[in-house]
């Protein structure tokens, strides 16, 4: 297919084709979804946005450590992120579903980059005073929990159904591109020419993107004309218990990651356990993330298509394994190894997620579940770590890592008999059912 996208609504309900093999057929081009120019706008503006924002991370943590020297307050700077997103859930999705999804970006993006020059003018003018800084942190953390469902539920209207696993593919290889490089670039920056750069880099990098999501067309919301009510904010809840399939994919995630999260950890690995410094400690947070690039690449080139159910229990079972490893390894390169394989089970399981949760999920609701399911991301990340840290000050870091490792493993077997129907599902549209 070579037209362009969404000229015809049956592009978007076309039905994949069949292939006895778990991967794509080599008919379906690697690059598939890029023919789209919705997609390729898409895809350049979020690619954009991410490195911009991984950017201004490093000099955020970088500006309140400075201003303070406290490390509570680096905590409280996700928590001041994460907790719009958990506050705003049911409106952020509701809203997602009822308005056009490419203006919510749009104007989130406008706000990311008004947050950006907010925090270069604080810098160009010698900032002493941290509160300020939050209070911006507080918008920006408005503005992401706005912007993820409504991305999340853009993304099936851009392309067919049966290149949607190829553009989930080109997505994830791009936030790993740019969760690995933006930190780079933002701490080569910050070294090299100082915060103000830093800021003002990633000012004009979300203004790049912000223009470039006005290229992509408008595109109906079937829940638009739904009337706002306490169950229409609670549907996506509602939906995805009437889904098992689903709730069970989103569910597993959660556990998983707030028992077996120990990136939180890895500083204490470094230092006590490996003993490699401050330097072994950036290879150990770059592992995961290289190990992901790598599979999130060969996903574009070879999707999976069948046995989604057995695969993501597969990798979900391999992360937990992984996690064993790291924790018993007192080899620097072994628990390098651990590590990049972990990060290759995880995007593979977030592939198949994806494919379940956006195809499984009517359009009209897309939006609210995919508010739930930041929702449940963004805490399962913040509890895992609030998880590991309590269990590594009782009873050790070694302890705390092989425990989690170890529930992760139980939580999968527990899950494969609890959500046998997600066990068993073969293809994508089958979550649809």
């Amino acid at each position: 297919m070579t037209t362009e996208p969404n000229s015809a609504p049956e592009a978007a309900t076309a039905a994949p084709a069949k292939s006895a093999s778990p991967f794509a057929s080599k008919k379906i081009s690697g690059h598939a979804a890029f023919r789209y120019a919705d997609f390729r706008y898409y895809w350049i503006s979020r690619f954009i946005t991410s490195i911009a924002v991984q950017m201004q991370v490093v000099a955020i943590g970088w500006q309140v450590y400075e201003l303070t020297h406290d490390p509570l307050q680096l905590g409280f700077v996700g928590l001041a992120e994460f907790l719009p997103s958990l506050i705003l859930g049911l409106v952020t999705g509701a809203a997602a579903d009822r308005f056009d999804r490419r203006t919510i970006l749009t104007f989130c993006y406008a706000a990311e980059g008004l947050c950006a020059l907010s925090f270069f003018l604080m810098a160009w003018h010698g900032l002493t005073q941290v509160w300020p800084m939050f209070v911006v942190l507080v918008v920006l953390g408005i503005a992401r929990a706005f912007a993820q469902p409504a991305a999340s539920a853009l993304m099936p209207n851009l392309v067919p159904r049966e290149h949607f696993g190829n553009a989930v593919a080109w997505s994830s290889l791009g936030w790993q591109i740019a969760g690995i490089s933006g930190p780079a670039i933002g701490g080569a920056v910050l070294g090299w020419l100082g915060l103000n750069v830093v800021y003002i880099s990633a000012a004009v990098g979300i203004a790049l993107s912000t223009g470039m999501m006005l290229f992509v067309r408008r595109h109906a919301v079937a829940g638009a004309a739904e009337p706002v009510s306490l169950a229409n904010l609670f549907a996506g809840f509602t939906f995805m218990r009437s889904k098992p399939i689903i709730l069970g994919a989103i569910s597993l995630d959660l556990a998983a990651v707030l028992l077996g999260g120990a990136v939180s950890l890895l500083p204490v690995f470094a230092s006590d356990i490996l003993k490699v410094g401050p330097e072994g400690l950036g290879m150990l947070r770059a592992a995961p993330g290289v190990g992901a690039l790598i599979v999130a690449f060969l996903l574009t080139q070879f999707p999976v298509r069948r046995n989604l159910g057995h695969i993501m229990f597969f990798c979900v079972a391999l992360w937990g394994v992984s996690i064993v490893t790291f924790g018993l390894s007192t080899i620097f390169w072994l628990s390098l190894a651990a590590l990049a394989v972990s990060g290759m089970a995880d995007v593979v399981s977030v592939f198949v997620r994806q494919n379940i949760v956006q195809i499984g999920t009517p359009d009209a609701m897309r939006g609210r579940v995919s508010a739930v399911n930041s929702v449940f991301i963004g805490a399962s990340n913040e509890l895992g770590a609030f998880r590991a840290g309590a269990m590594a000050a009782a009873f050790g870091a070694v302890s705390a890592v092989l425990a989690g490792g170890i529930a992760t493993l139980v939580v999968t077997a527990i899950w494969m008999k609890w959500f046998a129907e997600l066990r068993k599902l073969d293809k994508p549209e089958d979550a649809a059912a």
